[in-house]
């Protein structure tokens, strides 16, 4: 839980940098294969949108009881938070193919996990990737008064029971995001003038996102409706879909930033930082459960965060083969590299810091 990492000459950073690329590099062009996705990528969308659309078609078409109705609501669920970790994320990053407009249609597919692309690349490729774990900058660590994730952030009482009721505020991040989210933020940046690439219209911006969201209601909420199921029906299946991919996606996103071995640097008087991009990374960045094979087809190379924050224009796909490369070279020049074996010492980890944060005296 440090808030400083140790300073590095300009030597060693430039060690890291030179030899580690190199060898990435190396292995892409020995094994003659592209740094973005491949079939098994392409397939794994397949299946991914499979699970996230097609329980969606049989409520829509079957006469089914409320709990039948339910269950495949959490699997839809399910479903869509594999599209937003394996299609939606790499999309974005423009890794999931070599051809651009593949990556913008991919990416798209935000709009029907009821996000939005340019709040989502300012929020994540930008603030996210730029200033991850930096106080008051990466927003992944704002969560308002009720979550305290750092010692910079304000305590209040309740905050000695966050490792509890934490667990059930998790749930509601992509609800938020359907419904208050994307016009606070899409506001915000705007304000700001934060882009990821070129520059776009407020209106065209503006105008884009009241439309996906009039399109979003109406194909999850209102024809459900009008086909004859209950109002009330559709709304708590909607609720407990979103339910079950937030808590998902909420996990995955924790247990990569927030634990207790990562740092949470904080910018000198003249709001610099100590080191450089890249070794920032390896200090306030953890993988978790690295060679478990479902953990990695799932998440989408998620829990190899290092890998992903240091190259991520490079496709998930690739990050268990790169991820031995980063892990020997961070070794070589004396650098870090947080890795929790399994999912379960990483979500203690997670746990572990809430708790810590929740009573001042052990922080």
């Amino acid at each position: 839980m440090n808030t400083t990492i140790p300073n590095f000459s300009k030597q060693d950073t430039a060690k890291f940098f030179r030899t580690l690329n190199s060898r990435v590099n190396a292995y892409f062009k020995d094994n003659n294969i592209s740094k973005t996705g491949n079939w098994k990528l392409h397939l794994k969308a397949v299946i991914m949108f499979a699970i996230f659309l097609t329980p969606y078609f049989l409520i829509l078409t079957l006469d089914m009881p409320l709990w039948a109705m339910l269950l495949l609501s959490v699997v839809m669920g399910v479903g869509m938070a594999g599209v937003g970790m394996n299609v939606m994320h790499d999309g974005n990053h423009g890794s999931y193919s070599s051809k651009s407009w593949i990556n913008k249609f991919m990416g798209s597919t935000i709009y029907v996990l009821a996000g939005n692309v340019y709040n989502w690349q300012v929020q994540h490729n930008v603030l996210h990737h730029t200033y991850t774990n930096i106080h008051g900058h990466d927003e992944d660590l704002d969560a308002g008064r009720i979550m305290r994730f750092t010692t910079e952030a304000k305590w209040h009482r309740f905050h000695k029971f966050q490792h509890y009721y934490s667990v059930f505020l998790y749930g509601l991040l992509t609800f938020n995001w359907a419904i208050t989210t994307d016009f606070k933020q899409m506001r915000a940046y705007l304000k700001r003038r934060l882009f990821y690439g070129k520059e776009k219209s407020p209106k065209i911006l503006w105008t884009t996102l009241i439309i996906t969201k009039i399109l979003y209601v109406s194909i999850w909420i209102l024809l459900p409706i009008l086909i004859g199921i209950d109002w009330w029906q559709v709304l708590l299946g909607f609720f407990l879909m979103h339910y079950t991919a937030g808590l998902i996606l909420s996990i995955v996103f924790q247990l990569a930033h927030v634990v207790d071995q990562t740092s949470y640097p904080t910018p000198n008087e003249n709001g610099e930082m100590e080191n450089t991009w890249a070794i920032h990374q390896l200090y306030t960045t953890a993988n978790f459960a690295p060679k478990n094979p479902i953990v990695n087809w799932f998440t989408g190379g998620l829990n190899h965060q290092i890998e992903h924050h240091i190259f991520p224009n490079i496709s998930h796909i690739h990050y268990g083969k790169i991820g031995e490369i980063v892990k020997q070279t961070a070794k070589e020049c004396n650098l870090p590299y947080y890795e929790f074996k399994t999912t379960r010492s990483a979500i203690y980890a997670h746990f572990r810091h809430l708790k810590a944060l929740g009573n001042p005296s052990l922080v």
